[in-house]
């Protein structure tokens, strides 16, 4: 099946929608909501910049996710907040997904020569998923207790 997946940014235009996107009741503790993320975006609190995005499949949105991130910086490049909608979940829009945000950060940011993100420790789909993908463990956790994982961008 092709997916015809797009990112879109989430603006005045299409937050409502975006704020539909919700996650089984057993992963709610995995990831912030979009509203918690739209928050994040205004208030900045890790990075210089945060950039909350919607994915769609055609013209779907079927997920989220923010790019924290240092302007001109190489590798403080960070994905949060990626969730695919409960309804599309177990129909491989994961890895399509992912893929997706990994090509567009580096059309983005040209100089980003690598991306960070952190999972919980129990998520195991996610971790699966983020090894997929190519990310692999820091063998470290954040302040959070979340494991950290890293796509090398100069390979």
């Amino acid at each position: 099946m092709t997916r015809n997946i797009f990112v879109r940014e989430i603006t005045k235009e299409n937050w409502e929608e975006a704020f539909k996107i919700s996650v089984h009741e057993n992963q709610g503790s995995f990831v912030p909501t979009v509203a918690e993320s739209l928050a994040y975006a205004y208030l900045k609190p890790w990075d210089e910049a945060l950039d909350p995005y919607a994915l769609y499949s055609n013209d779907v949105i079927i997920g989220t996710f923010y790019i924290s991130y240092t302007p001109g910086s190489e590798h403080n490049y960070w994905i949060g907040g990626f969730q695919i909608d409960k309804k599309y979940q177990g129909k491989g829009y994961g890895k399509a997904t992912l893929l997706k945000i990994v090509d567009f950060i580096k059309i983005i940011h040209p100089a980003c020569k690598s991306i960070s993100l952190t999972v919980e420790k129990e998520n195991n789909q996610a971790i699966y998923l983020y090894e997929k993908v190519g990310f692999t463990s820091q063998k470290k956790a954040n302040m959070y207790g979340e494991l950290v994982f890293k796509l090398d961008l100069t390979d």
